[in-house]
């Protein structure tokens, strides 16, 4: 029988844009800080997936640098600046701030410095999208861009986060977008590249294939191609809710991402959940792809207010635009046939 991929805020499949531009950036030889001919045919690359990131977040005016993930753009951005974050935050993010932000039930994060402080746009495990403070020093944009509209100028951001593989680019590449002028301390020195903040050759193959995604994964949302799928997460959830009443689903009141759905039943772990829906042939997480396999409860549902029992027993569905009914009806089944052999199981504490 087919898989069913619902961990798309884990990774999502490489878009065909992406893959075609990849394939034709293969063919060029020259190194892009190379001055001949083909040095200068890289450094074309490059320099267009620059441009066709900036325009696809609207971010023309701002600096595009380009490095191997997301986490090291956390890093690039963050050491060194003690900025404030809360505990919804990725753990990217968090090893370098200073935990002093809030967050309410519907995780929600309270900002009393932006000037100081690091709020993402949406959160990858819950899926609630924050109203961003004008000013903010840093946002984690990576689960947020290709799913819904974001415009960087207009958001006053100082500094955005950015991932490929996420809105259907490669693996190995993000970038970190600065206001023009913005101070970057450069952390990999040793070149010039990246106008001195990122030394290294750059990944031409990868930046490639994330200018192409990021065309295209935003003109999806332009076109309301996520419309289909918020549909179908709210049949999800109300598919379950009316099975099973002690289910709760992180963030309903809150607004989401329109492909997440976060949900706990208290002392079904999370990762059997994940386990038996494997088992099923259904890919779903217990959180964020970097932190499952971790046996630890939730850190951004125990920031949120919940208990370790509940932070522990949440799992993730996150679909695509390639998601079908059929697929969440899939799961939905998978999920309450083994709900109903758990709850039948006499039990003291956790499962």
């Amino acid at each position: 029988m087919t898989r069913v991929y619902l961990d798309h805020n884990a990774t999502t499949p490489l878009r065909s844009e992406a893959r075609e531009a990849m394939v034709a950036a293969m063919d060029v030889v020259g190194n892009p800080s190379s001055v001949h001919g083909e040095g200068r045919a890289a450094k074309a690359i490059v320099e267009r997936a620059r441009e066709q990131v900036a325009v696809a977040i609207g971010a023309v005016d701002a600096d595009v640098i380009f490095v191997a993930s997301a986490t090291e753009a956390a890093a690039l951005a963050m050491r060194g600046r003690d900025l404030l974050v809360s505990g919804i935050e990725h753990d990217a993010v968090g090893a370098w701030g200073v935990a002093a932000l809030g967050a309410d039930g519907d995780g929600q994060v309270a900002v009393v410095d932006p000037a100081r402080s690091c709020v993402q746009v949406a959160n990858g495990e819950t899926g609630v999208v924050q109203a961003l403070p004008n000013g903010l020093a840093l946002s984690d944009a990576t689960q947020a861009v290709g799913k819904i509209a974001f415009d960087f100028n207009a958001s006053g951001v100082e500094m955005v986060i950015l991932s490929a593989h996420k809105f259907g680019g490669p693996k190995g590449v993000g970038a970190l977008v600065v206001k023009r002028g913005t101070d970057v301390a450069a952390q990999i020195i040793g070149g010039g590249q990246e106008s001195g903040r990122r030394a290294g050759t750059e990944n031409v193959i990868g930046i490639a294939g994330f200018g192409a995604a990021a065309v295209s994964a935003v003109h999806d949302v332009d076109c309301g191609m996520w419309a289909r799928v918020e549909k179908l997460r709210d049949l999800l959830e109300d598919r379950l809710a009316v099975s099973v009443k002690e289910t709760i689903f992180v963030g309903k009141g809150a607004r989401r991402l329109p492909n997440t759905v976060s949900m706990i039943t208290a002392g079904w772990k999370g990762e059997t959940q994940v386990m038996q829906m494997d088992l099923a042939g259904i890919a779903v997480s217990a959180g964020s792809a970097c932190s499952s396999g971790k046996v630890r409860p939730s850190s951004v549902l125990r920031a949120m207010g919940y208990d370790d029992v509940q932070a522990a027993s949440a799992i993730r569905v996150s679909m695509g635009l390639s998601t079908t009914e059929e697929d969440v009806m899939r799961f939905a089944d998978a999920w309450l046939a083994q709900y109903e052999k758990y709850s039948a199981i006499p039990r003291v504490g956790a499962a």
